[in-house]
This record gives C-alpha cells, sequence and structure tokens, in this order.
C-alpha cells in the first residue's frame, strides 16, 4: 500500500470559534502523533484548510484569525497544503493529482468535522478508487441542533463511522494505524 495522511481542517475555527470540537477525548493529541508518525515512515502528509467562498463570512473567512490552522498542526512537516471551499477536499483542488503522481493508493482521514468534510472527502477518495483508513479517534465532532432536530456528538460520531464502515472505509483507531505504518 503507498498511503497518504489527509489532516482536513484542524483550524482555529474549531478550538476558538463557532464550532468548538468536543468529541471523542483526545482527538487533537491523536492527530498530532498521526502526522508525527506519518513524517518518521515517510508517508506523505496533506494538510487541508477550508474558508468560505463569501468574504464577509462569520467562519471561515479566508485570512482571519479563526480561518488560521492551528500552530501544532501548521508547524509540522506537511507534503502538500490544499485550500478548499467545499466540504469534499477533491472538490476544484490539486489533490487528486498529488496523490496520482506519487502513485497513492490508500488515503487515511483525520480532521474535522467528522459528519461533514471528513465523511465527504472519505466518499470523494473512494469513488475515485482509493483505499480509505478512517481514523475514529483522530477525527472530531460537536453536538448539533437545527429545524432537522439535535444529535450529540457522540451520537453523531458513531453513526457517521458506522455509516462509513459499511461500505467505504476501513474505521479503525489510531492505534491501528500506527501499527500498520510501522
Amino acid at each position: 500500500m503507498n498511503r497518504a495522511l489527509l489532516v482536513i481542517d484542524v483550524q482555529r475555527e474549531y478550538f476558538d470559534g463557532a464550532f468548538p470540537i468536543r468529541y471523542p477525548v483526545g482527538h487533537l493529541e491523536a492527530i498530532l502523533e498521526s502526522m508525527d508518525a506519518a513524517e518518521q515512515a515517510k508517508i506523505p502528509t496533506v494538510v487541508i484548510r477550508h474558508h468560505q467562498a463569501d468574504p464577509e463570512s462569520p467562519v471561515f473567512r479566508k485570512g482571519s484569525d479563526m480561518w488560521q490552522l492551528l500552530d501544532e498542526v501548521d508547524s509540522r512537516p506537511r507534503d502538500l497544503l490544499v485550500d478548499k471551499q467545499l466540504p469534499g477536499s477533491f472538490t476544484d483542488t490539486p489533490l487528486d493529482g498529488f496523490l496520482k503522481e506519487r502513485n497513492i493508493d490508500t488515503v487515511c482521514i483525520a480532521g474535522y468535522m467528522t459528519q461533514v468534510c471528513c465523511d465527504t472527502t472519505a466518499r470523494q477518495a473512494f469513488h475515485r478508487g482509493y483505499q480509505v483508513e478512517f481514523l475514529r479517534d483522530a477525527t472530531g465532532t460537536l453536538d448539533v441542533e437545527n429545524k432537522a432536530g439535535s444529535v450529540t456528538a457522540e451520537q453523531l460520531q458513531e453513526s457517521i463511522l458506522v455509516a462509513q464502515q459499511m461500505f467505504i472505509s476501513d474505521v479503525i483507531d489510531q492505534g491501528t494505524w500506527l501499527g500498520r505504518i510501522g
């Protein structure tokens, strides 16, 4: 297997902004450890950063403090930084070309939010023929309430992981992934 680690949207908005990720416990540490292990194993790491198309958006506004990558991620080595405007990391970005140039056949998903950008990116990767590893403890979410209803972070995380495992991804914990790349 030729792997790449995709670190999706680990931005300040999810820590100090409008969408504080709260579940699972230890999500950031698992992401950072995965990045360090990928570097040590010479696995390409792609860091992905989201911004809203509307330059006046109150969240993920390009150039704003909350749009910035979390310092702990920004300071770590990466092979590519991808900026995106939609949930899928492949949409209108150089990601697929980067992976194909390196003969990558397997992508590992880490980052935020489990039910939006991580889920969408995993589905896009699968549709493009990649094998997908989805890190259950290095992805994260928060409680959600909207006009459709409400769900706890725990329920949301579990339901997305169960759906991913049905057909799209191999849902594993970070320890299993570290064993695979070790």
